[in-house]
């Protein structure tokens, strides 16, 4: 894997983005909880990001492949900025739902970096570049809860006003070193159907080539959003965690992902097909989410969430890194966009259901859901490698 100076850039501004992400984790459902919200509330509270993240992620990924990587990228941090902001003078709970309004407004940082990797790396190198970028993933993971739990027991304010201040630097970051990837033309003007890109989503779902890898990353992103944004009220009620233990969990999974993705990954992904490592990694994560239901003590949840790690290590850059070598070059960014549509959806739904069950039932029942949903999401793993049909999965239900 080749470590240019633009790889190493973006992985620096997405470092930065996950670290202002990740500090907010730990606390935010406590202090929806402090503020009056219900484990309903919660789940809206969280969903209301992806609900605008789903409606601007196509608009900004199309707009780039149209006036560059760089501008948009910008336009997205700056709309999280503000988000963070407003969380931290959050005092009510529709300041809350305001704030990840704001930020999933044009915050689609993701669905850019991702489609600036895509313009910069082909082949065996994509798969390797975006491994490494999830291994950053996870590295933000194992700095930014461990943080905002221990701020959040000062002050609830504090964390949210730190990833602000990360954000921040990720800004000048992107300013000073991203260099564009995209050649722009000339006299190309914005069309209202810019704003309004169904047909662009409908399009991009329906095409014969991508359509069964955004179904299989659709139903991994709902599994795995029903237990990682439910997981601070679901180890509240059975282990009676607060946020700076939350935030130690989270830690836990982000530095097992760190070292399981730059030391085992790439070899991996010299001896095997993506798609086998996708199934593999989807069979740990569905394993892991079933296990949530019986969690009775901490060593077993840390067990259950190391497995969770490198079950997530495995799967996710693997599937993006299959959809993103089926994108047509002039469309990477539409692509991608379309990609984070998807993933926005599920992220609106774990978070409600979730809320849903855990107000209602037992929560360990959101562990059993998430990993019949990743099972499902291993089926289309297996059609990507075998090829399947829809009978197929009837035959598989009837047996």
């Amino acid at each position: 894997m080749k470590l240019t100076k633009e790889v190493l850039t973006i992985a620096l501004i997405m470092f930065t983005e996950i670290i202002g992400w990740s500090l907010i984790l730990p606390f935010l459902p406590y202090y929806a909880q402090d503020l009056g919200a219900t484990p309903l509330i919660v789940g809206l509270i969280l969903s209301s990001f992806s609900i605008f993240q789903f409606i601007s992620s196509p608009i900004i990924g199309k707009l780039s492949d149209r006036f560059g990587r760089k501008p948009l990228l910008i336009i997205s941090q700056l709309s999280t900025l503000a988000g963070f902001l407003i969380l931290g003078f959050a005092n009510s709970v529709w300041m809350l739902f305001f704030s990840r309004i704001v930020d999933g407004l044009f915050g689609s940082n993701m669905t850019l970096s991702r489609a600036y990797l895509t313009d910069i790396t082909e082949g065996k190198e994509r798969g390797k570049t975006f491994g490494m970028l999830s291994a950053v993933f996870g590295f933000g993971f194992f700095i930014g809860p461990a943080v905002g739990g221990f701020l959040a027991t000062i002050n609830y304010s504090i964390p949210a006003f730190a990833a602000a201040g990360v954000v921040l630097l990720s800004i000048i970051l992107t300013v000073i070193f991203l260099k564009e990837t995209v050649k722009r033309k000339k006299g190309v003007k914005l069309a209202l159907e810019d704003f309004f890109p169904i047909k662009d989503f409908l399009q991009g779902v329906r095409n014969k080539e991508l359509k069964e890898l955004f179904t299989q990353f659709f139903f991994y992103t709902v599994a795995f959003t029903l237990l990682t944004a439910n997981l601070a009220l679901i180890v509240g009620n059975q282990l009676g965690f607060g946020p700076d233990d939350v935030g130690l969990l989270l830690m836990i999974v982000g530095l097992t992902r760190v070292f399981f993705q730059l030391l085992a990954l790439p070899k991996l992904l010299d001896r095997f097909a993506e798609a086998v490592l996708a199934i593999t990694g989807s069979l740990i994560l569905a394993s892991a989410m079933f296990s949530v239901f019986f969690m009775s003590s901490r060593v077993g949840l840390y067990i259950t969430m190391v497995l969770f790690s490198v079950g997530a290590g495995l799967a996710q850059p693997m599937i993006i890194t299959s959809i993103s070598n089926k994108a047509p070059k002039e469309e990477r960014g539409k692509v991608m966009g379309v990609t984070d549509s998807l993933m926005s959806i599920g992220q609106i739904i774990g978070p409600l259901i979730g809320g849903f069950i855990i107000n209602t039932y037992y929560p360990g029942w959101v562990g059993v859901l998430a990993g019949c949903l990743m099972l499902v999401s291993t089926y289309y793993a297996w059609c990507n490698l075998k090829g399947c049909d829809g009978k197929t999965l009837k035959k598989i239900v009837k047996i």
